[in-house]
C-alpha cells in the first residue's frame, strides 16, 4: 500500500516524480488572483468564481476577498446550491482586479465498509442524479451499453462497481484534450479518450442510465511543494449514491492518468492497486468547489448555461471570456503550504 500512496502523489502534476511521504490530510493557503484590466474598456465586466465551502471532508477558513470591484457577494445557483463568488465592474472601471484567498484543509476519503445489502430507497428522492444532461443522455446507446455492462447485477453497489470497472478498462486519458474535457458522452463512446471530466461523465451517464444516482464533483488539486502554481490543476471526479450509506467517491479518471504517466498496463499490479484505491477512495490533494451541469449562475449569465463550473467564468459586455485560457483571461491560482 505504501508504494501506491507514493504513486498517488504525482497525479496532480502528471510528473512521475514521487512524494516522499503520504499524509491523511493536506492543508495550505489557496489564492486566486484576477486581472481583467487588459480587456476592452468602457464595458461592464462580470466575474463568477466557484466558491469552496467546508463539508465533512474539507475545512475552508480565513476567507479573504479583495479588489476594486463595484459590487461583490456570495450567492448559490438555484438548482445545485453551488456557492458562487460574484463581482461586477462598471463601464468606467480602469482596474478590474480581484483576489480570493482561503485556507484549505482536506482529508483523505476512504469508504471501505460498503454494505452488500441494499437499504430501501425511493428513486424520486434522487431524481436530479438520475436525469440526463445536455451532454450526458441516459437513453439510446448509453442505456443499451449500461444494461449490457450491468447484466445480472441487481443492486446499486454491484451496478456501480461493474460500470467503474468497465470505465477503467475501456476509456483512456488523452493528453491533447483541452482543459478537463467537455464530458460529451456520445462522442466519448465513439472515441473514449479524454481527461477527467470526460471519463467521469461516462461513468456517471452509465450509472444514471441503469438507475444508480451519480454526480460529478469539480475541484482543484492542492500542491505538493511548499509553494506551487496550481492554475491549471482543475480536476473532476465522481460520486454515486449507495442507499442506506451515502455518497461514495469513484475516480476512474485518476486511474487512467496514472496508467498514462507511469506507462502501466491494465494487468499491472500497480494498476490493480490504483483501481482498488480509487473505488471508494480519493487522496487529500484536492478540494471540492462545485457540482452540477448545465448551470445557470446567480446572478444569471448572459451566455448559455455552463456545461460545467469547474473554472472561473467572466463576461465583458455580455460576451464570455475563454476560461480555458488563464493567460488571456488573466488569472492565476497558487498554493502555499501551511
Amino acid at each position: 500500500m505504501k508504494k501506491l500512496f507514493l504513486m498517488l502523489a504525482f497525479l496532480a502534476t502528471g510528473s512521475v516524480a514521487m512524494h516522499s511521504a503520504w499524509a491523511g490530510s493536506r492543508s495550505g493557503v489557496v489564492t486566486i488572483a484576477f486581472d481583467l484590466s487588459k480587456q476592452a474598456g468602457g464595458k461592464e465586466t462580470r466575474l463568477w468564481i466557484p466558491y469552496p465551502v467546508s463539508d465533512a471532508d474539507q475545512s475552508i477558513t480565513a476567507v479573504k476577498v479583495t479588489g476594486d470591484f463595484a459590487e461583490s457577494a456570495v450567492y448559490t445557483d438555484r438548482v445545485n446550491g453551488t456557492p458562487i463568488l460574484y463581482a461586477r465592474w462598471d463601464k468606467g472601471a480602469t482596474g478590474r482586479r480581484m483576489a480570493l484567498s482561503f485556507n484549505a484543509e482536506r482529508q483523505e476519503v476512504l469508504k471501505r465498509d460498503l454494505p452488500a445489502a441494499e437499504a430501501a430507497w425511493d428513486k424520486r428522492d434522487y431524481a436530479p442524479y438520475l436525469a440526463a444532461t445536455s451532454l450526458g443522455p441516459v437513453d439510446g446507446e448509453v442505456k443499451k451499453l449500461a444494461d449490457k455492462i450491468t447484466a445480472g447485477k441487481t443492486t446499486v453497489l454491484a451496478k456501480a462497481r461493474a460500470i467503474y470497472d468497465w470505465t477503467c478498462v475501456n476509456t483512456y486519458r488523452d493528453p491533447d484534450t483541452k482543459g478537463c474535457g467537455k464530458g460529451d458522452v456520445c462522442a466519448l463512446l465513439a472515441k473514449p479518450g479524454g481527461k477527467c471530466t470526460d471519463i467521469s461523465s461516462v461513468f456517471i451517464a452509465l450509472c444514471r442510465a441503469t438507475g444508480v444516482p451519480a454526480r460529478e464533483i469539480f475541484g482543484i488539486r492542492l500542491g505538493k511543494k511548499a509553494v506551487e502554481d496550481i492554475t491549471a490543476w482543475q480536476h473532476c471526479w465522481a460520486e454515486f449514491y449507495l442507499p442506506g450509506y451515502g455518497w461514495v467517491p469513484a475516480d476512474p479518471a485518476d486511474v487512467r492518468k496514472a496508467m498514462l504517466v507511469d506507462k502501466l498496463t491494465l494487468d499491472s499490479p500497480k494498476t490493480k492497486e490504483l483501481r482498488e484505491y480509487f473505488w471508494g477512495g480519493i487522496d487529500p490533494y484536492r478540494i471540492r468547489i462545485a457540482i452540477g451541469r448545465d448551470l445557470v449562475l446567480n446572478p444569471p449569465q448572459a451566455g448559455s448555461p455552463l456545461n460545467t463550473f469547474g473554472y472561473p467564468y467572466a463576461e465583458v459586455d455580455g460576451k464570455p471570456l475563454d476560461f480555458y485560457d488563464p493567460k488571456g483571461f488573466t488569472y492565476t491560482i497558487t498554493y502555499r503550504q501551511n
